[in-house]
């Protein structure tokens, strides 16, 4: 069982940056590929970023992320982040992290992955 608890959200004015936290207990974060999702009111749960576990060296990005959001991992404290710079307002949504055993290089799909955070809300003013 992993327990994943999302921080770093916030309100912020578009153009500025924020990065979340998500941290691991339970399980040694390094062998779970990694994903961040948003969802805003009204909208379906999208895939925002994911990283490979440990073994596999991947990333990829939703294009509307590409070129503005950083996803890493700190696998030494069980941590992963989402660096959000340029922020706009179409990015307020709540965030969440997900971790699966499934595929190493981890899912563009949210049913895809086993364990999730509560999420942590992301307000981009105009």
């Amino acid at each position: 069982q992993v327990q994943l608890v999302e921080s770093g959200g916030g309100l912020v004015q578009a153009g500025g940056s924020l990065r979340l936290s998500c941290l691991a207990s339970g399980r040694t974060l390094s062998s779970y590929a990694m994903g961040w999702f948003r969802q805003a009111p009204g909208k379906e749960r999208e895939f925002v970023a994911d990283i490979s576990s440990r073994s596999f060296g991947s990333i990829r990005y939703a294009d509307s992320a590409k070129g503005r959001f950083t996803i890493s991992r700190d696998n030494a404290k069980n941590t992963v982040y989402l660096q959000m710079n340029s922020l706009k307002p179409e990015d307020t949504a709540l965030y969440y992290c997900a971790a699966t055993k499934r595929y190493f290089s981890g899912s563009l799909y949210d049913y895809e992955y086993d364990y999730w955070g509560q999420g942590t809300q992301v307000t981009v003013s105009s």
